[in-house]
């Protein structure tokens, strides 16, 4: 069996976009977190605002291994 470069392409790109998005949700859910135990009266709308933010931080490592998976099969 030959692993050729666009195998390894791809697994970087996972492992690239597992990493940043493991990061970026991690920094998300700390600011929601920090914000909360400031002023806990605003613990909603932070929590709405967090989940978009998760949504968005996630949203690029998708895409990300979409197209990486996309060349991989062309």
């Amino acid at each position: 069996m030959q692993i050729d470069v666009a195998t390894i392409g791809v697994g970087l790109t996972a492992a690239g976009a597992a990493l940043g998005a493991g990061i970026g949700n991690g920094l998300v859910i700390n600011a929601m977190i920090e914000g909360t135990a400031q002023n806990p009266e605003i613990e909603g709308k932070l929590r709405s605002n967090m989940f978009i933010g998760v949504g968005l931080v996630e949203a690029v490592p998708i895409i990300a291994i979409a197209i990486a998976f996309m060349l991989l099969n062309k």
